[in-house]
Protein backbone atom coordinates (compact mmCIF):
# COMPACT_ATOMS: atom_id res chain seq x y z
CA UNK A 1 0.00 0.00 0.00
CA UNK A 2 1.51 3.39 -1.53
CA UNK A 3 0.10 6.31 1.38
CA UNK A 4 0.23 9.92 0.95
CA UNK A 5 0.17 12.05 3.95
CA UNK A 6 -0.55 15.82 3.91
CA UNK A 7 0.25 17.92 7.14
CA UNK A 8 2.66 14.79 9.15
CA UNK A 9 4.08 17.89 10.99
CA UNK A 10 1.35 18.68 13.07
CA UNK A 11 -0.23 16.76 16.08
CA UNK A 12 -3.30 14.89 13.94
CA UNK A 13 -0.14 13.86 10.65
CA UNK A 14 2.00 13.09 13.17
CA UNK A 15 -0.19 9.99 14.37
CA UNK A 16 -1.42 9.34 10.93
CA UNK A 17 2.54 8.93 10.00
CA UNK A 18 3.40 7.47 12.27
CA UNK A 19 0.79 4.91 11.82
CA UNK A 20 1.59 4.15 8.59
CA UNK A 21 4.87 3.89 8.65
CA UNK A 22 4.43 1.01 11.89
CA UNK A 23 1.90 -0.71 9.11
CA UNK A 24 3.43 -4.01 7.54
CA UNK A 25 0.61 -3.32 4.95
CA UNK A 26 2.30 0.05 4.05
CA UNK A 27 5.12 -0.66 1.82
CA UNK A 28 5.49 3.21 1.02
CA UNK A 29 4.90 6.76 2.52
CA UNK A 30 5.28 9.90 0.91
CA UNK A 31 5.27 12.90 3.31
CA UNK A 32 4.22 16.62 1.22
CA UNK A 33 5.03 19.64 3.30
CA UNK A 34 6.72 22.54 2.50
CA UNK A 35 9.93 21.81 5.07
CA UNK A 36 11.65 18.40 6.19
CA UNK A 37 9.93 16.39 9.03
CA UNK A 38 13.51 15.30 10.85
CA UNK A 39 12.03 11.84 10.85
CA UNK A 40 14.28 8.67 9.20
CA UNK A 41 12.49 5.84 7.87
CA UNK A 42 12.95 3.27 4.99
CA UNK A 43 9.94 3.37 4.06
CA UNK A 44 8.94 6.99 3.99
CA UNK A 45 9.95 9.86 1.17
CA UNK A 46 9.57 13.38 1.66
CA UNK A 47 8.54 15.81 -1.09
CA UNK A 48 8.88 19.71 -0.43
CA UNK A 49 6.32 21.55 -2.20
CA UNK A 50 4.73 25.14 -1.06
CA UNK A 51 1.60 25.83 -3.52
CA UNK A 52 -1.18 23.24 -2.10
CA UNK A 53 -3.69 24.61 -4.31
CA UNK A 54 -1.49 23.39 -7.39
CA UNK A 55 0.00 19.96 -6.95
CA UNK A 56 0.80 19.42 -10.66
CA UNK A 57 4.19 19.69 -10.43
CA UNK A 58 4.63 16.69 -7.94
CA UNK A 59 2.15 14.87 -9.75
CA UNK A 60 4.35 12.25 -10.09
CA UNK A 61 5.44 11.85 -6.68
CA UNK A 62 1.91 11.09 -5.68
CA UNK A 63 1.26 8.86 -8.52
CA UNK A 64 -0.60 5.13 -7.44
CA UNK A 65 -1.20 5.97 -4.22
CA UNK A 66 -3.45 3.04 -2.57
CA UNK A 67 -4.16 6.27 0.05
CA UNK A 68 -4.38 9.75 1.28
CA UNK A 69 -4.20 10.98 5.13
CA UNK A 70 -4.66 14.30 4.69
CA UNK A 71 -4.52 16.04 8.41
CA UNK A 72 -3.36 19.58 6.94
CA UNK A 73 -5.22 22.52 8.78
CA UNK A 74 -5.13 25.46 10.38
CA UNK A 75 -6.66 27.34 13.58
CA UNK A 76 -9.14 29.84 13.49
CA UNK A 77 -6.98 31.52 16.16
CA UNK A 78 -5.08 34.60 14.44
CA UNK A 79 -6.15 34.08 10.44
CA UNK A 80 -8.16 35.80 8.54
CA UNK A 81 -11.61 34.26 7.02
CA UNK A 82 -10.10 33.92 3.48
CA UNK A 83 -6.82 32.06 4.51
CA UNK A 84 -9.05 29.70 7.00
CA UNK A 85 -11.29 28.69 3.72
CA UNK A 86 -8.24 28.63 1.51
CA UNK A 87 -6.46 26.13 4.18
CA UNK A 88 -9.47 24.11 4.99
CA UNK A 89 -11.10 24.04 1.48
CA UNK A 90 -8.92 24.52 -1.58
CA UNK A 91 -6.00 22.85 -0.09
CA UNK A 92 -7.78 19.20 0.43
CA UNK A 93 -10.08 19.56 -2.76
CA UNK A 94 -6.98 20.41 -4.96
CA UNK A 95 -5.19 17.04 -3.24
CA UNK A 96 -8.55 15.14 -3.72
CA UNK A 97 -9.32 16.06 -7.35
CA UNK A 98 -5.25 15.34 -8.17
CA UNK A 99 -4.71 11.89 -6.71
CA UNK A 100 -8.66 10.35 -7.30
CA UNK A 101 -8.00 11.47 -11.36
CA UNK A 102 -8.13 8.16 -12.93
CA UNK A 103 -8.21 6.32 -9.25
CA UNK A 104 -11.39 5.79 -8.12
CA UNK A 105 -10.02 2.70 -5.37
CA UNK A 106 -8.07 6.37 -3.60
CA UNK A 107 -8.88 6.14 -0.27
CA UNK A 108 -9.12 9.61 0.74
CA UNK A 109 -9.61 10.26 4.58
CA UNK A 110 -10.27 14.28 5.89
CA UNK A 111 -9.90 15.32 9.43
CA UNK A 112 -12.65 17.67 10.15
CA UNK A 113 -13.93 17.79 13.85
CA UNK A 114 -16.57 17.16 15.86
CA UNK A 115 -19.29 19.85 14.99
CA UNK A 116 -19.03 20.28 11.55
CA UNK A 117 -22.12 21.38 9.99
CA UNK A 118 -22.97 19.45 6.75
CA UNK A 119 -25.78 21.44 6.23
CA UNK A 120 -23.22 24.60 5.41
CA UNK A 121 -26.21 26.83 6.73
CA UNK A 122 -24.95 26.90 10.61
CA UNK A 123 -23.89 29.53 12.27
CA UNK A 124 -20.26 28.72 13.32
CA UNK A 125 -18.17 29.70 10.05
CA UNK A 126 -15.86 27.12 10.66
CA UNK A 127 -17.88 24.74 10.64
CA UNK A 128 -19.59 25.74 7.69
CA UNK A 129 -16.37 25.48 5.96
CA UNK A 130 -15.10 22.03 6.96
CA UNK A 131 -18.95 20.94 5.79
CA UNK A 132 -18.68 22.30 2.34
CA UNK A 133 -15.11 20.31 2.15
CA UNK A 134 -16.69 17.20 2.99
CA UNK A 135 -19.75 17.45 1.20
CA UNK A 136 -17.13 18.24 -1.94
CA UNK A 137 -14.67 15.18 -1.06
CA UNK A 138 -17.56 13.18 -0.73
CA UNK A 139 -18.89 13.90 -3.71
CA UNK A 140 -16.23 13.15 -5.54
CA UNK A 141 -15.18 9.52 -7.32
CA UNK A 142 -12.73 8.11 -4.66
CA UNK A 143 -13.71 6.57 -1.21
CA UNK A 144 -14.01 9.24 0.99
CA UNK A 145 -13.91 8.65 4.84
CA UNK A 146 -14.60 12.28 6.75
CA UNK A 147 -13.30 12.01 10.57
CA UNK A 148 -15.00 14.15 13.32
CA UNK A 149 -12.97 13.62 16.46
CA UNK A 150 -14.34 15.58 19.66
CA UNK A 151 -10.92 15.81 22.24
CA UNK A 152 -7.63 14.24 20.53
CA UNK A 153 -5.10 13.70 23.62
CA UNK A 154 -1.36 13.45 21.50
CA UNK A 155 0.66 10.36 22.32
CA UNK A 156 4.03 9.21 21.16
CA UNK A 157 5.43 12.27 20.78
CA UNK A 158 2.68 14.36 19.13
CA UNK A 159 2.72 17.96 19.71
CA UNK A 160 0.59 20.83 18.40
CA UNK A 161 1.87 23.53 16.41
CA UNK A 162 -0.45 25.81 18.00
CA UNK A 163 0.79 27.46 20.68
CA UNK A 164 -2.54 28.76 22.14
CA UNK A 165 -3.53 24.36 21.85
CA UNK A 166 -0.32 23.42 23.30
CA UNK A 167 -0.72 25.27 26.18
CA UNK A 168 -4.63 23.68 26.85
CA UNK A 169 -3.38 20.34 25.94
CA UNK A 170 -0.48 20.35 28.46
CA UNK A 171 -3.45 22.24 31.18
CA UNK A 172 -6.01 19.48 30.72
CA UNK A 173 -3.97 16.29 30.39
CA UNK A 174 -4.21 14.98 33.70
CA UNK A 175 -8.24 15.52 32.53
CA UNK A 176 -7.67 12.47 29.88
CA UNK A 177 -8.28 9.60 32.01
CA UNK A 178 -11.38 10.67 34.22
CA UNK A 179 -13.00 11.69 30.38
CA UNK A 180 -11.95 8.21 28.71
CA UNK A 181 -13.74 6.61 31.76
CA UNK A 182 -16.63 8.89 31.65
CA UNK A 183 -17.30 9.67 28.33
CA UNK A 184 -15.46 7.53 25.93
CA UNK A 185 -17.14 8.21 22.84
CA UNK A 186 -15.59 11.94 22.92
CA UNK A 187 -12.41 11.56 23.56
CA UNK A 188 -9.58 9.87 21.46
CA UNK A 189 -5.71 9.71 20.60
CA UNK A 190 -3.51 10.55 17.60
CA UNK A 191 -2.41 7.05 17.73
CA UNK A 192 -6.02 5.79 17.51
CA UNK A 193 -6.80 8.36 14.66
CA UNK A 194 -3.63 7.13 13.06
CA UNK A 195 -4.68 3.33 12.58
CA UNK A 196 -8.61 4.05 12.36
CA UNK A 197 -7.51 5.69 9.04
CA UNK A 198 -5.70 2.60 8.11
CA UNK A 199 -8.45 0.31 9.05
CA UNK A 200 -10.60 2.95 6.68
CA UNK A 201 -8.33 2.09 3.88
CA UNK A 202 -9.54 -1.85 4.81
CA UNK A 203 -13.11 -0.82 4.93
CA UNK A 204 -12.60 -0.58 0.62
CA UNK A 205 -15.60 1.94 -0.02
CA UNK A 206 -18.00 0.35 2.66
CA UNK A 207 -19.94 3.09 5.07
CA UNK A 208 -19.86 4.83 7.39
CA UNK A 209 -17.98 7.69 5.51
CA UNK A 210 -18.40 10.48 8.73
CA UNK A 211 -16.88 8.94 11.20
CA UNK A 212 -17.57 10.24 14.83
CA UNK A 213 -15.17 9.36 18.11
CA UNK A 214 -16.82 6.35 18.56
CA UNK A 215 -16.06 5.24 14.98
CA UNK A 216 -12.56 6.43 15.41
CA UNK A 217 -11.91 4.27 18.57
CA UNK A 218 -13.92 1.16 17.07
CA UNK A 219 -11.64 1.24 14.21
CA UNK A 220 -8.52 2.11 15.68
CA UNK A 221 -8.49 -0.24 18.72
Amino acid sequence: MKVVVFGASGMVGHGALRAALLDDGVTEVVAVGRGPLGVGHPKLREVAHADFTDLAPIADELAGADACFYCLGVSTTGHSAEVYRRVSYDFPLAAARLLSAGNPDLTFTYVSGAGTDSTEQGRVAWARVKGRTENALLALDMRAYMFRPGWIRPVDGAVSRTPLYRTIYRLTSWLYPAAHRLVPDRVTTTALLGRSMLAAVRLEGAGPHILSTRDINRLGA
